[in-house]
């Protein structure tokens, strides 16, 4: 294989159909048909902004060329194709979403059912990092990388593990949260150890464990595929601890805000004594 493909293979236009849908949809009904209720917030720039950089990465990931050459040429593009999908989409769609839009959807007894058991922090903590670590098994990957109906399918379930892990942590309402700010720091870091094995075995291998990238020409890379897969781990792992260190400081600065206000509020600070006598506010 030594011909890169042709330009819909590279950007692909259905991926960028689905994205244009999603962010036209999110416009029309969600940001303008916001303003049609006086109960709901407001959605702020920052959330717009948010939601609409999650639609262009998560095309950029599934749509651009890194998916094409991560598929067919690179590991270590392949790699950079799952830290956008799984760890990096997920948080700023979520982050994007108003909480209302959320609990209209629970109104729905078959959706609240299903959405409510999968968001359990233990089930979506295990069920995102296994199918994660089960995916980059050499003969799983292999297998699914020649079968484009299965890779299509084992990539929707991993997508949808991917938002259903990041929810205990962005909430996007208060109602529906269930971890305190000290639980969701536990959470992020049993999510790191988790992730570790996955890291560890692609960095530390000796040799090519897939199939698919070795004795693949690559006419545009000068890395051996051992290199090559061993960057694609190193990718990963160093993406997975920026992403999950930052997640971790944000949140441990916002539970020590919210700390020193509920101790200013229970000790307000007195106004001094005028030494002359007599209150300071008199004229």
């Amino acid at each position: 294989m030594s011909q890169i493909g042709d330009f819909f293979d590279l950007w692909s236009p259905v991926v960028l159909l689905v994205v244009v849908v999603i962010g036209y949809l999110y416009g029309r009904f969600v940001v303008k048909g916001n303003g049609s209720s006086t109960d709901r917030e407001p959605i702020s720039l920052a959330q717009q902004c948010s939601f609409y950089a999650g639609l262009v990465l998560f095309y950029i990931g599934q749509g651009s060329p890194i998916n094409y050459i991560g598929h067919h040429y690179l590991f270590s593009m392949h790699m950079l194709q799952q830290t956008l999908l799984y760890l990096v989409v997920p948080i700023l769609i979520w982050v994007g979403t108003p909480g209302w839009l959320l609990l209209a959807c629970m109104r729905n007894k078959a959706f609240r059912g299903i959405f409510s058991f999968f968001t359990r922090p233990l089930i979506a903590l295990f069920m995102f990092n296994m199918l994660f670590s089960i995916y980059h098994m050499p003969f799983i990957m292999d297998y699914l990388m020649k079968n484009d109906v299965w890779l299509l399918a084992y990539h929707a379930v991993l997508l949808f593990s991917a938002f259903m892990m990041w929810f205990p942590v962005f909430c996007p309402a208060p109602e529906l949260a269930r971890l305190s700010d000290l639980m969701k720091m536990a959470y992020i870091f049993g999510n790191g150890v988790l992730l570790t094995p996955a890291c560890a075995l692609i960095i530390f291998a000796d040799t090519i464990i897939y199939d698919m990238y070795d004795n693949v020409t690559v006419p545009f890379a000068h890395l051996s595929p051992l290199d090559d897969q061993q960057l694609g781990g190193v990718i990963m792992k160093i993406l997975q601890e920026i992403i999950y260190g930052s997640t971790l400081a944000f949140i441990f600065f916002r539970w020590y805000r919210r700390e020193r206000r509920d101790e200013d509020d229970l000790n307000p600070v007195e106004a001094p004594d005028n030494p002359q006598g007599g209150n300071l506010n008199r004229a």
